[in-house]
């Protein structure tokens, strides 16, 4: 317990912490949660989780995103897909049996109709901010058969990754190239795995990481290509990471800006 101090007119007058003592010890109990935050691939999640708070429909669903074609699709099973004599018939040609030719009218009688003085029709669009289809990449092809040292660790607040080795122990000339392939990937847990591993793997790189800079150049490029306004954000920041993440390694991606920074001028 500490005694009452006396000030010079001789009040009482207790002896408080000052506050700046407070709010380093709040601060410090805290600790790293405050500080950090989550986690780049846990961020994703949450902006998948508002996105279908907000768009009700689907209309920007990932099942959505299949049927339009732009995310491939999974598997039919774990064993890889099934035969085409054991696959029900495609609903497609059911319709194409049933309807019915149309009579088209002979291109004579069309022309005839048309009316004169129509203006000409407006030049098709030439499709540079369309985006395109996302194929399968390396990274589900090696996490699917097991070969990469990863797996996700459930727990209470949000899964994790668990990595099976240290990090320092891999090969990053082999496992670099294949998460940074991964990083076009939409679908969880290929995206998660692939997001958080590479930054897991560029923050204890250390001198590993600038020898690899070239191999990493065709995988940045296909995300980049892609035209989907949240793979390009992935790879800018991932591309951010990448450059602090060692001495030298943004003056190796220099002769490398014609690959990458085209797509950044499409508006």
């Amino acid at each position: 317990d500490q005694l009452p101090q006396l000030d010079r007119s001789g009040k009482c007058v207790l002896a408080l912490p000052s506050t700046q003592a407070c709010c380093s010890s709040a601060m410090a109990g805290l600790g790293s949660f405050s500080a950090r935050g989550p986690s780049p691939a846990g961020t994703l999640l949450i902006e998948d989780a508002l996105k279908k708070i907000i768009y009700r429909d689907g209309s920007k669903s990932l099942q959505m995103e299949k049927q339009k074609g732009l995310v491939p699709k999974g598997n039919h099973s774990v064993f890889g897909d099934f035969p085409p004599d054991f696959m029900p018939p495609e609903k497609e040609k059911e319709l194409g049996e049933k309807k019915s030719p149309r009579l088209l009218a002979p291109p004579a009688i069309q022309t005839a109709r048309r009316r004169p003085n129509t203006a000409p029709s407006a030049p098709p669009k030439a499709g540079a901010t369309r985006r395109r289809p996302v194929n399968h990449s390396e990274f589900r092809r090696f996490y699917d058969r097991g070969d990469l040292p990863i797996q996700i660790h459930h727990g209470a607040v949000g899964g994790k990754i668990a990595w099976k080795v240290e990090i320092e122990k891999l090969d990053y000339h082999h496992y670099l190239p294949i998460f940074f392939d991964g990083l076009r990937e939409k679908e969880d847990p290929y995206r998660f795995l692939s997001v958080q591993g590479t930054y897991d793997m560029l923050d204890k790189g250390g001198t590993k990481i600038l020898p690899v800079v070239p191999q990493l150049i065709i995988p940045v490029k296909t995300a980049l290509n892609t035209r989907d306004p949240e793979t390009i954000s992935t790879m800018l920041k991932v591309l951010q990471a990448l450059v602090l993440s060692g001495e030298m390694v943004g003056e190796a991606l220099v002769p490398y800006y014609r690959q990458i920074l085209p797509v950044c001028t499409v508006a």
